[in-house]
């Protein structure tokens, strides 16, 4: 039903004359946790970002705000496996980060951050915040990060909700897999944020 939801939200973008691509010329791993980091863009990330990885059981890292008023969406971060972050309380988040590194462990699911935090809106990249990977790293060293760099994904609220910008397609490109445990916490980190900054097109 998840799948089908974000195929469908993903198909919808068609109307504003916007598809959506994965590229992805590398064998990803399996049976072991994947930690996508994504640059961000829009909210209309989501939905194709799930439906592509959907294979590796990809569970997102979300602000606390999008458990709740988002039909279907909402109801899948809560029950689906999300981690929902109050990013007003650091207590919490660390908590919920914590549960959720181990959840994404014990099953063998994937995760999706974003670590600018929030989307950059004329898609110029950010600095990427730290804690919440280290989190996910520390309690899932035998996984992989797979970098990923999304294009053209805020061209589609250049104008702000209304209008909605059209015939801006967008494209989901994955980079080669870093085995977590290969480097040390700060190389890991730079090397995932230099690549994906690396592939951003303004």
């Amino acid at each position: 039903m998840v799948a089908c939801l974000n195929f469908s939200l993903t198909k919808s973008l068609l109307l504003l004359g916007v598809p959506v691509r994965l590229i992805n010329n590398h064998k990803l791993p399996e049976n072991t946790t994947i930690i996508f980091v994504s640059n961000h863009q829009s909210t209309f990330e989501v939905a194709p970002l799930g439906y592509f990885f959907r294979k590796y059981n990809a569970k997102f890292v979300s602000k606390i705000e999008l458990g709740k008023g988002i039909p279907s969406v909402s109801y899948n971060l809560k029950k689906g496996g999300a981690a929902l972050i109050n990013r007003k309380d650091p207590k919490q988040a660390i908590s919920e980060l914590m549960e959720f590194a181990k959840r994404i462990n014990k099953n063998k699911w994937s995760a999706v951050i974003f670590p600018e935090g929030t989307r950059s809106r004329n898609g110029k990249p950010k600095s990427f915040a730290t804690n919440g990977l280290k989190i996910l790293t520390k309690f899932n060293k035998e996984g992989y990060i797979v970098p990923v760099t999304i294009n053209n994904s805020w061209k589609v609220f250049k104008y702000g909700k209304f209008p909605l910008g059209l015939g801006s397609p967008i494209t989901i490109t994955t980079h080669h897999p870093i085995k977590i445990d290969s480097l040390p916490f700060d190389e890991l980190i730079a090397q995932t944020e230099k690549v994906i900054k690396e592939h951003i097109k303004q």
